[in-house]
């Protein structure tokens, strides 16, 4: 039974196995229009979509006798290219050239486009070589898939050959280099090129080119673009708008993030990720909390990235409760735990203080990395257990991980904390010897070890370290001296730190009422005001203490003489109910307490 060619063409439309297209390809063959180029057309389409048949494929194309254009050769490659398969398209390309076929303009992109799937340097410089024999090097077709294959692999100085080679150049050509550039982290050279170019930028361009902006602070040019992009007809889209926020935040100004977040028209996952994490990055982990609610309110479902920035802001302020709902939500929705999310979620129990859940968490964790490691060690030091962060440490040596100077910073912190002297040294001495670590100390670890020698009275100690230090002391390490003037009474030394402080023009308020104090308590008065008119003169205001309490997942802040809290009539009864109580229970309070 013959049937007609528009039958075969839908039958071929529908086929959805190989053992009906054989059957097809049976009734094309007899009724003689297998010749047809919308026939065989419509046959690679088939192919394209099941990589098992590649042989087949290409033996189909190869037994048609007609003359056929490329279009159907290209059609199959760019199946294959397209889909989960562009190895694939490479070997068809490959046996289609053996059989007798010859590439054309439109064959060397689709390739070039499967090459760049899978990374393949080998096979798209073999292609390369193709271009050039054939006579394609001044084909912009050509070349700016070529430039583009360059670019998605890393390799930039190959994109770059290319580019400089080019006769003709378009916007596509420009933004396959920059983007390039950007993608290995050439920024400087991606922004370098953007200023030098002599077509007009797309929307492409400017993301790139902002990428490269936010990553080296260049706001001046971040805001450059920002106007550009405001000239151009195609406006704020999302994709741009996500681009300026991240350069934004990255550049760490937030409000200008913030405006254009709210002047989106849509938003998605990666808008509501680069305000959440820059507030996070930025120290201001309450409303980054606060905006993570009104997405959920928004509709969109959070992923792995915005949680462990969430989970930041919970170690950030110990919003517990927010921290532990975040745990039950991955668990409930199933969610893959990476090393990333593991490490935030070790760092958020440790720094609440749940110490017994931040070690089930790290070691239930199946791959641990140095972050991991730091996570635990900083939040065990914060809590004052030093011999858990030595046992730690010496378990993450054994188990292969260099420890970094954030590492060295958490156990000589918890060396501290603990009074322990002479681990402190021991370990001070590892970081820095080149038969160790060789790791250089930032100010902070002179910091701690400074501390250290003050609280166990080694004043003499910590000054002779205080003169080996590359860099000049700063406030911190003044005032951990101070406190140590304060408890031996040392005030001749005292008085010359303080004019040390004044050489740093410190605004520290803490300071300056520290020494204030070792001077009341040596009765020397007229001291005593000299630093308080100094702190007049110079503006400083003692900073009020000030403690956050989470309730129902919400943090609320309150500051030492502030009556602001809008519940604060109810927290003043309460507390009043509370001292009674004490009260009449036996217990006395002072007068203040009351």
């Amino acid at each position: 039974m013959l049937y007609s060619k528009c039958t075969l063409l839908d039958f071929i439309h529908r086929c959805n196995s190989f053992k009906s297209f054989k059957q097809i390809h049976a009734h094309l063959i007899t009724s003689g229009i297998i010749r047809h180029e919308l026939v065989v057309t419509k046959a690679v389409e088939f192919f394209g979509k099941y990589i098992d048949f590649v042989d087949y494929a290409c033996e189909f194309l190869n037994q048609i006798d007609s003359k056929l254009s490329s279009f159907p050769y290209n059609t199959l490659i760019a199946g294959y290219a397209s889909g989960n398969a562009p190895r694939a398209a490479v070997l068809v390309y490959r046996q289609i050239v053996r059989d007798g076929f010859s590439p054309d303009m439109y064959t060397f992109p689709v390739v070039m486009k499967a090459c760049s799937k899978f990374s393949g340097i080998e096979e798209g410089e073999e292609v390369h070589g193709v271009v050039v024999k054939m006579g394609f090097r001044c084909d912009l077709y050509a070349q700016n898939s070529l430039l583009h294959f360059y670019s998605v692999c890393g390799e930039c100085s190959g994109a770059s050959r290319v580019f400089d080679d080019m006769l003709v150049r378009d916007v596509v050509s420009w933004t396959g280099l920059i983007s390039g550039y950007a993608r290995v982290g050439l920024f400087d050279e991606a922004v370098a090129l953007f200023l030098k170019m002599d077509v007009e930028p797309n929307i492409a361009t400017f993301v790139s080119v902002l990428v490269a902006c936010g990553r080296l602070g260049y706001l001046s040019l971040g805001r450059g673009i920002h106007g550009l992009v405001y000239k151009r007809t195609f406006g704020m889209g999302l994709v741009v708008g996500n681009a300026l926020m991240d350069m934004y935040v990255k550049c760490e100004c937030l409000c200008e993030a913030k405006r254009i977040f709210d002047e989106l028209p849509e938003r998605d996952i990666v808008s509501w990720t680069s305000v959440i994490s820059g507030l996070v990055q930025c120290k201001r982990p309450k409303e980054s909390l606060e905006l993570f609610c009104n997405m959920q309110v928004s509709g969109v479902e959070p992923d792995r990235i915005i949680l462990t920035s969430v989970l930041s802001a919970c170690a950030s302020i110990g919003a517990l409760d927010y921290g532990r709902w975040v745990h039950e939500y991955i668990d409930r929705r199933g969610m893959k735990w990476d090393i990333h999310i593991g490490t935030a979620m070790v760092d958020m129990y440790a720094k609440c203080g749940c110490i017994e859940m931040a070690m089930h968490t790290f070691y239930g964790m199946s791959s641990k990395n140095v972050f991991t490691w730091n996570a635990l060690l900083g939040g065990l030091a914060m809590h004052g257990h030093g011999h858990e962060v030595l046992k730690h440490f010496d378990l993450m040596v054994r188990a292969g991980i260099r420890p970094n100077g954030v590492t060295f910073l958490a156990i000589l912190t918890a060396c501290c904390h603990s009074g322990l002297v002479d681990e402190g040294r021991r370990h001070f001495y590892k970081m820095i010897s080149p038969h160790y670590y060789s790791l250089s100390p930032r100010l902070e670890h002179y910091g701690c070890m400074v501390d250290l020698f003050c609280r166990a009275g080694l004043l003499d100690e910590a000054q002779d370290l205080i003169k080996t230090m590359p860099m000049p002391p700063d406030v911190l390490i003044w005032g951990a001296i101070l406190s140590a003037c304060k408890a031996q009474g040392n005030v001749e030394l005292s008085q010359e730190i303080s004019g040390r402080l004044l050489e740093l023009e410190s605004q520290d308020s803490g300071f300056f009422v520290l020494l204030s104090n070792i001077y009341a308590t040596n009765e020397r008065w007229d001291d005593v005001k000299r630093v308080r008119r100094l702190m007049k003169e110079k503006g400083i205001r003692k900073i009020p203490g000030s403690s956050v309490i989470e309730v129902d997942g919400k943090a609320h802040e309150f500051l030492v003489g502030h009556t602001s809290h809008p519940r604060n009539k109810d927290i003043l009864i309460l507390l009043n109910v509370l001292s009674d109580q004490v009260y009449l229970e036996g217990h006395f309070l002072h007068p203040l307490m009351r």
